[in-house]
């Protein structure tokens, strides 16, 4: 047998035992993830924060990929934005600043004093929404739920839709002379946290998985404890001399294994000491995936441009409106193909067996060899002794 299909086979037993073992960074649960939910209607796809005249646009996205007609599964699911305005934020750092809008001074102390809670109808019309921490009457916050088309610029969502709730909120709900705003998204269903928005692109990212249950205050032992696990599994398949365990390694190391930027909560600021545009919160045109690639990340960039066209497209499929939603008007209705129910565990199990088959193959023949050979030595013919 070859040496690499020697090799090729405990490599592939060890990547059957990561998935079954560490499945996580399959099952990341954002906007450009290739894996299907189970429950679409709790993915969150994007966050948006923006001033028009003397109001705050805040956008909040779930259910990417949609062409599907309504009625939806929406009714199990609450949505929330919360807003930080108390906790400090600093903009000295060049480097935070520019990839995440400034540094959360005090991450473990991060609190909601504003939250919006929103549940919707299957229809995607509005069920109920409440404002708390807000200084004015909940009819002057302006809203709309419904279908519109997806605003992120990445060609897997070109020609679909999201379900969008736009929120309009007056400056004068916030306390008089507020400057910055620290923002998150997140799911819930049963009171349980399923998923979580803080700045775009990121926890659509594998290595951030486990942060969608988790609220930002935790955010920063959970990255840590994360860093510590993957740099340990890198540095161990590493330092085999084979290539294929380094392959392994180099793989980890591109989608799993954290950089030492990412130890900030996963939070979107949003200062009015700047001008509005991602990291400084983010407006419906920004092309995050370019941007966040110009201070780290770049894996939905290089995505884009192996499943789009060239040159790269960088700006959204649709003209966004002008006026009130602002976000642009939804594809038509269309059938989405069905999930796949192609299984990988038959070929998992297919390795493992075929694994275990040549082990055994090879221990039988090595045991019957020595068997053979002791046999062997033990019918020699014993010489006659003169007398």
């Amino acid at each position: 047998m070859k040496r690499h299909v020697i090799w090729g086979l405990p490599v592939l037993t060890l990547l059957a035992v990561l998935f079954a073992l560490a499945p996580s960074f399959l099952r990341a649960s954002d906007h450009a993830d290739p894996m299907a939910l189970k429950e679409p209607e709790s993915n969150i796809t994007g966050l948006f924060f923006f001033p028009k005249g003397d109001q705050m646009i805040l956008v909040l996205n779930i259910r990417r990929g949609l062409t599907n007609p309504k009625p939806y599964n929406l009714e199990p699911f609450e949505y929330a934005v919360h807003m930080d305005l108390t906790s400090p934020v600093t903009f000295e750092n060049a480097a935070d600043r520019g990839h995440y809008g400034g540094t959360i001074v005090a991450p473990a102390r991060l609190r909601s004093d504003v939250t919006i809670r929103i549940k919707l109808n299957n229809d995607t019309t509005l069920n109920n929404i409440s404002f708390a921490g807000l200084k004015v009457p909940d009819e002057r916050i302006r809203v709309f739920t419904g279908v519109r088309d997806d605003p992120f610029v990445f060609p897997r969502f070109f020609k679909k839709n999201v379900i969008s709730m736009v929120m309009s909120v007056p400056m004068a709900a916030f306390p008089e002379g507020q400057r910055d705003w620290i923002l998150w998204g997140t799911t819930y269903k049963e009171g349980e946290q399923v998923d979580h928005v803080g700045r775009s692109n990121r926890t659509q990212l594998a290595r951030f998985d486990t942060l969608n249950t988790l609220p930002p205050n935790e955010h920063l032992p959970e990255i840590m404890r994360l860093m510590k696990k993957w740099n340990d599994v890198f540095t161990f398949l590493n330092g085999f001399k084979e290539p294929y365990p380094k392959a392994l390694a180099g793989v980890i190391q591109y989608i799993l294994q954290i950089r030492r930027y990412d130890l900030a909560p996963d939070v979107m600021i949003y200062s009015n000491r700047f001008p509005p545009g991602f990291p400084n919160g983010r407006l419906l045109t920004d092309d995050v995936a370019a941007q966040t690639c110009q201070t780290g990340d770049c894996i939905l960039q290089e995505i884009s441009f192996i499943e789009g066209g060239w040159p790269r497209q960088t700006v959204n499929d649709k003209q966004f409106l002008d006026e009130w939603p602002y976000l642009a008007e939804p594809w038509p209705d269309q059938p989405e193909a069905p999930p796949s129910t192609k299984s990988i565990w038959p070929y998992i199990i297919g390795v493992v067996l075929l694994f275990a088959i040549v082990s055994w193959a090879v221990i039988e023949i090595i045991r019957r060899s020595i068997m053979w050979l002791w046999w062997r030595w033990h019918q020699k013919p014993v010489l006659a002794t003169p007398h």
